[in-house]
């Protein structure tokens, strides 16, 4: 076997993995939530540890810090329509979802739902051209993904129908998959006008924080909410996993391409979800047969997707 035949495989190796930590961070920000009984406040410490590390990374190089001060400037212009910006509210919502509901669904469940819903927006989003350069028209194949993404999330909750709670939870994740399908459109827009990916992130995340912490404030001074931040270290670790994952994608992506960077990373979230509610019973999920029935669902819905594009790629390389 070639360098070049072996290196995909591996490749494709290293991104399951990396796609592992989306449900790690769900787990840390689900059991952050179940301590504080407060997703607003689990996803502000959330936001509030990630921004901590992209602070540093933004000032040790002064490029960075020259392309963040032009943000303000760049807004004031509308060198990008104005949305473009705020793509960090998306991000607020499936970390406070995660907050809110992953520790009661279950990882395996979480995950499934808010993949699905991200895979239905992204086929919307394609379909009316919003945050893409070109319209992609339904196709079967898209068709039928969409309507896999549908069935692995009713296949999921269904051992819970009973529960009008639980229903309302699931919910949580599925909304915020679909807002959080045109965030990587937006924060692409953000990017080419800073002139870089990490003043991008560094203003999602700041966007997001502020937006969190203000509601937190308002509940707080209300009395809706008494704040006590929990003593367990690895609690504070679910925005720098969300870092983690985002850098290891933007390397992986430059020797697998787009395509199959999606079908292993969502895989690697799948499979990692599933392993986290099996192997750490101490968190108190249960994984039904139908569970991973509804994963397995969710990951086919995610290929079918992808084989247009994958026919035109090989098209193109012929």
């Amino acid at each position: 076997m070639s360098t070049k035949n072996l290196s995909t495989p591996l490749l494709m190796l290293a991104t399951v993995l990396a796609g592992m930590l989306s449900p790690m961070q769900s787990a840390v920000n689900g059991q952050l939530g179940h301590v504080l009984k407060d997703g607003n406040a689990s996803a502000v410490i959330s936001f509030a540890s990630g921004l901590v590390v992209m602070f540093f990374i933004i000032m040790s190089k002064k490029q960075y810090r020259q392309q963040f001060a032009s943000i303000p400037s760049l807004i004031k212009t509308r060198k990008i329509p104005l949305w473009n910006w705020f793509a960090g509210l998306c991000g607020a919502m499936v970390v406070f979802s995660e907050g809110a509901s992953a520790s009661a669904l279950g990882i395996a469940t979480f995950q499934t739902a808010l993949i699905s819903a991200l895979l239905l927006s992204g086929l919307l989003c394609d379909r009316f051209g919003v945050g893409v350069d070109e319209k992609k028209y339904f196709t079967p194949y898209r068709v039928l993904g969409a309507i896999l993404a549908v069935v692995a999330t009713l296949f999921v909750v269904s051992p819970q129908w009973h529960s009008t709670s639980f229903i309302y939870l699931a919910i949580l994740p599925f909304l915020a998959g679909l807002l959080a399908g045109w965030q990587p459109a937006g924060n692409a827009k953000v990017a080419e006008a800073t002139g870089s990916m990490m003043v991008s992130i560094t203003w999602n995340f700041i966007v997001g924080f502020t937006v969190l912490t203000i509601a937190l404030i308002v509940r707080m001074a209300l009395g809706h909410l008494t704040l006590e931040l929990p003593g367990t270290w690895w609690m504070y670790l679910g925005g720098p996993l969300g870092l983690m994952s985002i850098a290891l994608m933007a390397i992986l992506v430059r020797g697998l391409g787009l395509l199959m960077l999606g079908v292993a990373s969502t895989a690697g979230q799948l499979l990692g979800s599933v392993l986290i509610d099996l192997l750490l019973p101490s968190l108190g999920n249960t994984v039904y047969l139908v569970t991973i029935i509804g994963t397995l669902f969710a990951l086919v819905g995610a290929i079918v997707t992808t084989i247009p594009e994958f026919r035109a790629t090989k098209s193109a390389k012929a």
